[in-house]
């Protein structure tokens, strides 16, 4: 009898849960997809690249514990790669972004295979030095045309039946591609690989005693993280018909970790919420006389100070308090 009458109320509040998270997903699908007409449809595409960008970031280092400085490397490589297929061969969008996708895992795959072995600021490290390796390429092969990178890249009609030159067919497209990525990060952390690499994350000689191989769990999930910031790039290059050098600087790879440390590392929405905050910041400031960088910066120093788990992460923390 004590046995139902404890075990009752703790599925009643896995249910709740669960239903309350698709509630919120729900509404905030619907947020996104009346959002277009409401605010400028090329400004909210800027913010789902960028936040599917930090979503693939948190990806790694949220849930997999690794801190990379070079993820600018395959946002900015995927951006070339889906700008040079669809404008010089006239491939169609979609697998232009394909095309961008494997050349980012094949990317990760290499950058991984090199670091995976080192943890900490030596990973760190690592990472940052690839990726300045392909900001060099990036400058000096003949296809990226240097600084002045690939322009007018024509965005097509996706499978042959959307034609993406229309503000909101091409919004709705990222946002597609946006939900799918997300569903595909929120599917792996709740699957039996994420909860091996949150236990990586906590405790990773444990994880080894127990008998996983962790090098090649952390590299799986560097080479996932990989791919979705080689999406999120691509996509970008055909929102903005551009791809150019700003996208493979070690500045891109530091303005992520800037995106998933404000609004909440190791939470899903986190990442979202950062991408959302600073792309807002960066374009009104932009219409200022005010040091853009000196005053996300100062905003960035706040939120630590206040704020240590994110924005997300300290309103889930409040949340949880008072529910228990």
């Amino acid at each position: 009898m004590s046995v139902t009458s404890n075990s009752t109320p703790v599925a009643l509040r896995g249910s709740a849960n669960g239903a309350g998270t698709v509630m919120i997903a729900a509404v905030l699908l619907l947020l996104a997809v009346a959002a277009p007409f409401v605010l400028y449809p090329v400004f909210l595409m800027k913010v789902l690249c960028f936040a599917l960008f930090a979503c693939a970031f948190n990806l790694l280092i949220g849930f997999a514990g690794l801190l990379s400085f070079g993820h600018a490397a395959f946002f900015g490589g995927a951006a070339y790669i889906t700008a040079h297929v669809v404008k010089v061969w006239g491939w169609a969008p979609e697998f232009g972004l394909l095309a961008a996708v494997v050349v980012a895992a094949g990317l990760g795959l290499v950058f991984g295979l090199i670091a995976i072995r080192r943890q900490g600021i030596y990973f760190a490290m690592i990472t940052l030095a690839l990726s300045q390796m392909v900001f060099f390429l990036a400058l000096q092969l003949p296809f990226t045309h240097g600084e002045d990178g690939i322009q007018g890249v024509p965005r097509g009609t996706l499978f042959g039946l959307f034609d993406l030159n229309q503000p909101l067919t091409m919004y709705y497209a990222v946002l597609a591609i946006f939900v799918a990525g997300f569903a595909l990060i929120w599917r792996t952390v709740h699957s039996p690989f994420g909860q091996v690499l949150k236990a990586i994350r906590e405790n990773e000689p444990r994880a080894v005693s127990l008998g996983y191989r962790t090098d090649r769990y952390k590299l799986v999930a560097f080479v996932l993280s990989a791919s979705l910031a080689g999406l999120a790039g691509g996509t970008k290059a055909l929102v903005f018909q551009l791809a150019s050098l700003t996208d493979v600087t070690w500045q891109m790879s530091g303005e992520v970790v800037l995106m998933t440390l404000l609004g909440g590392m190791g939470t899903l929405l986190g990442p979202v919420v950062g991408a959302g905050l600073v792309v807002t910041l960066e374009s009104y400031l932009a219409s200022t006389s005010l040091p853009v960088p000196v005053v996300i910066g100062c905003i960035f120093v706040v939120c630590v100070l206040v704020f240590r788990r994110g924005i997300v992460g300290e309103v889930m923390n409040y949340l949880g308090k008072n529910r228990a």
